[in-house]
């Protein structure tokens, strides 16, 4: 029986939240009393330096009653993971946090922590890397990693920050299209498109929507589906990517 224990957050920011708020509830029912302090990875930001990336972590999870210690603080990245109560992996760009996860030799030593029932939240990049590639993420190759295969936590493929707007004058794809071409070229593989505000709870074999907005699932072969929170996503644990 698998012990994994997911939750994967479209998105850090919503408005009307402080940083991470909308998700503050979901994270402390999933993450419990047990867990005391979690490992976040900062690996996905750019821009932001790992610094004050974790010091924005840091102020979120301490106010739901956990301690944060960061990976680029740790001299022992791999011994750190399997030391790790938990392990939070927060957004930025998907291919610069894979690269960092290739290059810190990190990926088999939070699969297999992940895989022995190690709790694990990601969020935008965090929640790419699940899968078992970041082939639907939204982001630039600002860098190119080794391989754009990830952790394979999930068999599903996500899509974070998934919409259907188009603005007025847009004639550019839709996000819907630029899926449906991935579904095309890989078709047995599933596409969770996650909005803004919601996030998938992922515990062993159950897979369950939280939110007040649908998923939309893609596959090829099948028009794209809408699911919503009531609705089981158990079939997602059976996909073969």
């Amino acid at each position: 029986m698998s012990k994994k224990q997911l939750l994967l957050i479209s998105n850090s920011r919503q408005a009307g939240y402080p940083y991470l708020g909308h998700a503050s509830t979901p994270i402390k029912e999933f993450l419990g009393k047990k867990v005391k302090e979690v490992l976040f990875v900062p690996f996905a930001g750019v821009v932001i330096s790992y610094d004050n990336y974790s010091m924005m972590a840091r102020k979120a999870f301490e106010e739901l009653g956990y301690q944060l210690v960061s990976m680029h603080e740790v001299s022992d990245p791999v011994e750190a993971v399997s030391k790790a109560q938990a392990i939070v992996i927060g957004g930025g760009n998907t291919f610069h946090l894979l690269k960092q996860l290739y290059d810190s030799d990190l990926l088999k030593s939070i699969r297999d922590a992940v895989e022995s029932g190690v709790h694990y939240v990601g969020w935008s990049a965090g929640a790419n890397v699940a899968g078992p590639t970041i082939k639907t993420t939204n982001d630039m190759p600002v860098v190119w990693p080794p391989s754009l295969d990830a952790l394979s936590l999930v068999p599903f493929q996500i899509n974070p920050h998934y919409h259907d707007d188009v603005h007025p004058g847009f004639t550019g794809e839709t996000r819907e299209e630029r899926i449906t071409e991935y579904t095309f070229l890989h078709k047995n593989s599933y596409v969770v498109g996650l909005r803004e505000g919601t996030m998938l709870e992922v515990q062993g074999s159950s897979t369950r929507l939280i939110g007040e907005k649908p998923a939309r699932i893609f596959v090829h072969g099948k028009p794209p589906a809408e699911y919503n929170a009531q609705d089981s996503l158990d079939f997602l644990s059976v996909v073969k990517p």
